[in-house]
């Protein structure tokens, strides 16, 4: 009997031990970002789903500056892949902040991939873009664009024709979503075990009531399918909005369920998430503080410069703002006049401050 309970504890002691954070792969992308913690990302064994990003010696930094904020970040498109953003989280993380993103750790380069749509994306009052690793895209010009369209019009006139000749064939079916709302509620589980447990590289590293929930575009429907837990103290809708759409399980029904603080970042009227998002702040109560920006950049936002841009600087500054206590950062948000000096292309409303 004796023998048997040893044998157990052992087990148990094991997959203990298994459960503990182990990074398995890591990079520094951009020299670890522009604030005062450099920062790194991380592919964890223990949590094979998820990308950490998160400032380089972690433990030394928590010693002498306390624990961190922790954000929860859900991808454009719902992607199973974090790529996109991965300028912008890392700029954030490199100001003391540990973000868990949907989505496997990648070695993909973000250049390489978004090139193509950077150029198609950003609109002509974008003017020239300087990519992260200097290379600088003009977005397409009045004709490029003519002969896209014209181009994509002669394509769905050619399925159009194949599909007459083939009235069996049956249309190709989208991609499905390989992503669902909750997955932000696991990593943020994920987190609060990993911050109990002796051993783990997180274990009292995190300020597990200074939470963030964050989202690009689809992304933002799965924030909104998860802020009405308590742990979420603030949430960031980036190029997103509801409005009168169903996606991800999530309606304008969700925004009764807020309880927190709410941003939109937004790409002007040129952002495919422009009419939903201002739907949204509508519709929002009148008992929750929310503050929408909009730049001219369009729905991919400035995802794609040094260090994701202006967009970066600003959720930063929310950041700062609601998870840190830094009422000076309020400012980007609550005056109309430092907005304009900073961003002079941005405008801003909010209500309920």
């Amino acid at each position: 009997m004796m023998k048997k309970l040893f044998i157990t504890a052992l087990m148990f002691a094991a997959s203990v031990g298994l459960a503990k954070a182990q990074t398995a792969q890591k990079q520094i992308v951009e020299e670890g970002g522009t604030g005062p913690f450099k920062s790194e990302v991380v592919g964890d064994a223990s949590c094979p789903g998820f990308t950490v990003y998160r400032p380089q010696n972690l433990k030394e930094i928590v010693a002498k500056q306390g624990t961190l904020p922790v954000i929860v970040y859900a991808n454009g498109a719902c992607f199973n892949n974090n790529v996109e953003m991965r300028l912008l989280l890392s700029e954030v993380a490199s100001y003391g902040y540990v973000a868990a993103a949907i989505g496997p750790y990648d070695e993909a380069d973000v250049m390489a991939q978004w090139r193509g749509v950077l150029k198609a994306a950003y609109p002509e009052t974008k003017g020239e873009v300087v990519m992260a690793n200097g290379e600088k895209i003009l977005p397409m010009t009045p004709e490029e664009r003519k002969a896209q369209q014209e181009q994509q019009a002669k394509q769905r006139e050619e399925a159009q024709k194949k599909a007459k000749k083939n009235k069996k064939q049956a249309a190709p079916a989208g991609p499905a979503f390989s992503t669902y709302p909750k997955m932000l509620l696991e990593v943020l589980d994920w987190l609060i075990d990993q911050n109990a447990t002796a051993g783990s590289e997180y274990y009292h590293c995190l300020n597990l009531d200074h939470v963030a929930a964050m989202g690009q575009s689809c992304g933002g429907a799965q924030v909104l399918g998860v802020a009405h837990d308590p742990r979420i103290k603030t949430c960031v809708m980036l190029n997103s909005g509801i409005g009168d759409m169903e996606m991800m399980g999530t309606t304008k029904e969700n925004l009764k369920n807020l309880h927190t603080p709410m941003f939109y970042m937004i790409g002007g009227p040129g952002d495919i998430a422009y009419a939903n998002a201002q739907k949204d702040y509508e519709r929002i109560a009148d008992n929750i503080p929310v503050v929408m920006l909009n730049s001219k950049d369009g729905h991919s936002g400035t995802y794609y410069e040094k260090h994701g841009g202006n967009y970066a600087k600003a959720v930063v500054k929310w950041l700062d703002w609601q998870l840190k206590g830094k009422v000076g950062q309020s400012a980007l948000f609550l005056d109309d006049e430092y907005l304009k000096m900073k961003f002079p292309e941005w405008q801003g409303v909010r209500k309920n401050f």
